[in-house]
């Protein structure tokens, strides 16, 4: 029985990963095609659609807008929606939520932030962290709550979208020489499956 349920765990581990991720592409797809379906019909008349035609437009406008971002009149109007939904209560919570962890996962906006170690008091164990902001940063309200030398440090945890935010002293933190998103990627897989190539601890 042993055996069994040890072959179908291995079995799962590799059949799992593909079937969730299949299906939410499908999902994704799906989702896409049932929200600009509508509008498509708008654009052309019925008989010329055909289903994918509004995923495959999305895509498409997709490319056109990642391309065309540098223009700054461009760049305006594609972020106006979103700085509708933050002035609207509740889906600016919800909308901000999902835009600063995407952006977290893509290592945008990481100019000045760092991927360290944290150091546990009285211990030799240590955590990976994101630091978000600095105690010495202007024009944030999450700096003006902390004292110069602290800085704010994001501990993701693993195999959930989920983490914790310590504010701490900076002497309590050791810069680590791996990106943000590398970090989040390693963290939430614990370290599992990870390829070689992060620089070994000194």
């Amino acid at each position: 029985m042993k055996s069994f349920t040890r072959a179908l765990l291995i079995g799962l581990s590799i059949l799992l990963p593909v079937v969730l991720s299949i299906q939410l592409v499908i999902w994704l797809a799906r989702s896409i095609e049932g929200w600009l379906r509508p509008v498509w019909l708008l654009l052309v008349p019925e008989q010329y659609y055909f289903p994918g035609m509004a995923l495959i437009g999305f895509v498409i406008v997709a490319a056109l807008i990642g391309y065309s971002i540098r223009q700054r009149f461009i760049r305006m109007l594609v972020q106006l929606p979103g700085k509708l939904m933050e002035k609207i209560p509740v889906v600016n919570y919800v909308y901000s939520t999902i835009k600063d962890f995407l952006d977290l996962m893509a290592g945008k906006s990481f100019s000045d932030q760092a991927v360290v170690w944290v150091k546990l008091p009285d211990s030799d164990a240590r955590l990976m962290g994101i630091v978000t902001k600095r105690g010495d940063a202007e024009d944030s309200k999450l700096a003006g709550m902390m004292k110069e030398d602290e800085v704010a440090v994001y501990l993701p945890m693993s195999y959930q979208a989920g983490g914790y935010m310590l504010i701490l002293p900076a002497s309590q933190v050791e810069k680590a020489d791996v990106s943000p998103g590398e970090a989040l990627h390693l963290i939430m897989s614990a370290g599992l499956g990870q390829k070689k190539g992060l620089p070994k601890a000194s």
